[in-house]
């Protein structure tokens, strides 16, 4: 109990730790984006007043010197548009075909300047050109890299995840496999002591009815052993009338419930051969049937009904019980969910495990009503 709070608490400290880092980079690198940013204007900048220099020199021609002209010739990467004075159109590192689509135009410009506020050119007051410009291509890609670095850890968070959970139910399975084999195996003394008693008793002439019921004590012992060793381990499946194996199930448990109880059986008279474990298969019958005698309060109806709809068997085990809140649905397969004052919650979870994990098939709340009953259905498919 105390290494477990303790795993928590350092999990915990791993969550809040990751999420701390993240947050600094993240931080960091909006800080870096505007930086360059703020570079990217002084550059900008820089060029209009170089274009400034232009205008006062008034053609290219005029001996202005060489550093205004290395400064404009000098962008190579950010697009702009100059707008001039008198409405014409300047442009650099831009397509010079799709600028001459006045649409493509506006929209673009209206682009630059939501990512950055215009700059005008102005001489003797009076503005002569106005310089709209967009991020450059490595700031458009740094932009993007917050959200692959959010990316990033969640894909390592799932890994993280995926482990983790893989890992808890492989520690689960070997789990409920040791207790399995370890109650077959204490199941398994006391019952060899028992057929041997027997044995003797018939030698003693003692009342043959009494040794009759010992040894039908005796035989169910020995399916309940069979069935704790074969779910401790990958049981062996071979081809069976599931209708019969489902009706003799369903006749070992209505002999021995409440005469309060109706039971309805509804079964095709068709042989239907699916793969089975028989003894598990019986384990499952009886889990979902004693569930639904328990939620009915050993009063009520209780119906198990077989259909088949081409390689797809249905078994429906229905009740007129108090019924299963919606929020329940899965959790009433985990291990350890339960409803009732008495119990472990063991029972549905280990007839999803031998439903789905060694047959291959489906269970689920097909329905449940509150105050009005519950249908648990099974999947599986034909041979």
């Amino acid at each position: 109990m105390i290494f477990t709070k303790h795993q928590n608490t350092f999990r915990w400290i791993i969550v809040v730790a990751s999420f701390f880092i993240v947050s600094v980079i993240m931080w960091k690198t909006y800080e870096f984006f505007q930086h360059f940013k703020h570079d990217e204007r002084t550059k900008i900048e820089i060029w209009a007043s170089a274009q400034t220099d232009l205008i006062k020199t008034g053609n290219l021609n005029s001996d202005m010197g060489d550093l205004p002209l290395q400064v404009i010739t000098s962008n190579k990467t950010t697009p702009m548009i100059m707008v001039n004075k008198d409405g014409s159109i300047d442009h650099n590192n831009l397509d010079s075909n799709k600028i001459k689509d006045s649409v493509y135009l506006k929209k673009l410009i209206a682009k630059f300047k939501k990512e950055n506020k215009p700059i005008e050119v102005r001489f003797d007051g009076e503005v002569y050109n106005t310089i709209y410009y967009g991020n450059s291509p490595l700031i458009n890609k740094l932009k993007y890299y917050p959200l692959a670095l959010i990316l990033i850890v969640v894909l390592f968070g799932a890994v993280i995840f995926f482990f983790y959970s893989s890992n808890k139910n492989a520690t689960q399975n070997k789990l409920w496999s040791g207790m399995a084999k370890e109650t077959a195996h204490q199941i398994g003394t006391p019952l060899s002591s028992l057929i041997g008693w027997t044995e003797i008793l018939k030698s003693e002439n003692v009342n043959p009815s009494y040794i009759s019921e010992i040894e039908k004590d005796v035989d169910r012992l020995k399916i309940i052993t069979e069935r704790f060793s074969k779910i401790g381990s990958i049981p062996t499946l071979e081809t069976a009338n599931i209708v019969e194996e489902t009706i003799n199930s369903y006749d070992y448990l209505k002999a021995r419930a409440s005469n309060l109880i109706e039971f309805d059986l509804i079964t095709p008279d068709d042989y239907i051969p699916v793969e089975l474990n028989k003894q598990l298969y019986s384990w499952t019958i009886e889990n979902l049937v004693k569930n639904a005698i328990d939620a009915m309060k050993g009063r009520g109806k209780l119906t198990v009904e077989i259909s088949q709809l081409e390689d797809n068997v249905k078994v429906k085990v229905t009740d007129t019980g108090k019924g299963i809140s919606k929020k329940h649905f899965n959790k009433i397969f985990e291990p350890g969910f339960t409803t009732k004052k008495r119990g472990w919650g063991l029972g549905l979870s280990l007839t999803k495990r031998i439903i789905e994990d060694f047959h291959n098939g489906k269970i689920k709340v097909l329905n449940s009503e509150k105050g009005k009953g519950t249908t648990i259905q099974i999947n599986l498919k034909s041979a």
